[in-house]
């Protein structure tokens, strides 16, 4: 394995990379990647068992850990979920709203890698591989996105659609980023990062403040494609004009706190078990 060359007062040093794992460690993901990453989903939901079963479908047989975060569920949500996946891990929401959720399941997960998808069918597991390969070859926090070739929505309507996209084009202005799609909850990110992201807040806002507290702290951010679809059953918790008015005051919010410290450089790919 080649050495990480660096200069230091102009000097160069040369620190050798780690050997790589031994080999029974390596989970195959394609027949092209396999990672010694261990892979924790975490799914929030709220009376979605009809939608469990479809979720679950297409998560692949790969990932380590599934943790399910039950905004009190007065349907059989646990109970499908525990009789699909044996050795799913349920936690039990304290409080209320996807943000107060997606930390409690954040907390709960065992894994070095953290996917956060939604319980209603409309983000796709298939697509896991994409937000792992980006992270194993050098991503520190990975993001959906519908408007990059390869994604799309079939649920977007056009309130939403000019909502996301005036909010979007507010956080590149305000934080000089680039993202290309802010409010989608099809994310994933290293375990390791926890700290940074730091997750304070209740509802649909959380992508939102996720992805600018990334960003800011220098988390190298990469985007996917993908492609959200329509819920199949029930209806949305999601109230446009209440949750849009949210992700402003978010915005505007992180804006005015103090720049955080960037976190260290990361360790890079090749020593982070791809191959």
């Amino acid at each position: 394995m080649s050495p990480d060359t660096t200069k230091h007062n102009g000097h160069a040093h040369v620190t050798p990379l780690r050997p790589p794992p031994p080999l029974e460690r390596f989970t195959p993901v394609t027949p092209h990647i396999a990672i010694t990453p261990t892979v924790s989903v975490v799914v929030p939901a709220l009376n979605e068992a009809e939608n469990l079963p479809h979720v679950f479908a297409t998560l692949p047989n790969w990932i380590n850990e599934v943790v399910l975060v039950d905004g009190n569920s007065v349907d059989e949500t646990v109970a499908v979920a525990r009789r699909l996946r044996p050795s799913i891990r349920i936690v039990t929401q304290q409080g209320k709203g996807k943000g107060d959720a997606l930390a409690a399941g954040f907390a709960a997960c065992t894994g070095d890698i953290i996917v956060m998808i939604d319980a209603d069918g409309s983000t796709d597991g298939r697509e896991i591989v994409r937000f792992v390969g980006a992270l194993v070859t050098g991503a520190d926090f990975v993001k959906g996105s519908r408007n990059l070739n390869g994604g799309g929505s079939d649920d977007l309507t056009h309130g939403r659609h000019l909502g996301n996209k005036a909010l979007t084009w507010l956080v590149n202005l305000l934080y000089r980023a680039r993202f290309s799609d802010l409010c989608y909850g099809y994310n994933a990110f290293w375990a390791r990062h926890l700290d940074t992201l730091a997750v304070d807040c209740d509802g649909f806002e959380v992508e939102t403040l996720m992805n600018i507290r990334a960003h800011r702290a220098g988390l190298r951010v990469v985007e996917v494609p993908s492609h959200e679809r329509v819920r199949v059953h029930g209806t949305s918790n999601l109230k446009v004009t209440r949750d849009g008015i949210r992700v402003l005051r978010t915005i505007l919010r992180e804006w005015r706190r103090p720049l955080p410290a960037p976190e260290p450089t990361t360790t890079r790919a090749a020593d982070q078990g791809a191959a």
